[in-house]
């Protein structure tokens, strides 16, 4: 399943928003992927959460992604997963230990800080790499260094599989990240007054294409 366009990850922290109202909002607004991410609750609670999405997204055909929760996302039926280079070094989730999980044709993304990362997740088997910060994100406390545009766009050069940019992306930027194949965004939604308006006008935006 090739990845493009905008890609919308669900926070219910740093908005009003739930995640099941962020990922109603981006399937309306046009987005291609919903990635589900909570960092505090446990598998348990996020279970009736991750069928919902999982139904709204598999309706219009849209990825669904879990964020590091690995037996999470095998329960709903998910698309694929996402982990971060912590997960890989700590926790040894490689993306072949993810395949024998979720099977051959689970969509695994490697969230990347350096062109290094990279070779290591392609060599690995991602199918795509998250790439960033690309610019400052309040979002995440323990986030690596800015990287910005160039090495972003260095990255998008080389890379034999999708780059999806990430960090600090809003509408007045994100068409400096063009050259990614996504651009993830996460408080230019749950922060924003419509939900559904900001997704479409950022796809609109980043894609150049018109929602019909």
């Amino acid at each position: 399943m090739p990845l493009s366009g905008l890609y919308v990850i669900t926070d219910n922290k740093i908005g009003p928003y739930s995640h099941e109202d962020i990922a109603s909002a981006a399937v309306a607004g046009g987005a291609s992927v919903v990635q589900l991410r909570d960092k505090t609750a446990t598998d348990d609670e996020l279970l009736p959460t991750a069928k919902r999405i999982r139904r709204v997204t598999a309706e219009v055909g849209v990825t669904f992604i879990v964020n590091d929760r690995i037996d999470l996302a095998a329960a709903v039926g998910a698309d694929g997963v996402n982990v971060g280079q912590e997960d890989i070094r700590d926790r040894g989730l490689t993306p072949d230990v993810i395949r024998k999980r979720l099977g051959e044709k689970a969509i695994i993304g490697v969230s990347c800080h350096s062109l290094d990362d990279y070779m290591r997740a392609y060599e690995a088997g991602a199918d795509y790499i998250g790439f960033g910060p690309v610019f400052a994100t309040s979002t995440k406390t323990d986030t690596a260094p800015v990287r910005g545009t160039d090495l972003l766009n260095k990255v998008c050069e080389i890379a034999k599989i999708p780059v999806v940019a990430i960090g600090g992306i809003t509408y007045d930027n994100i068409d400096n990240v063009r050259r990614a194949h996504c651009a993830a965004v996460i408080s230019a939604v749950a922060k924003s007054d419509d939900p559904t308006e900001a997704v479409r006008k950022l796809r609109e935006k980043f894609t150049g294409k018109v929602l019909k």
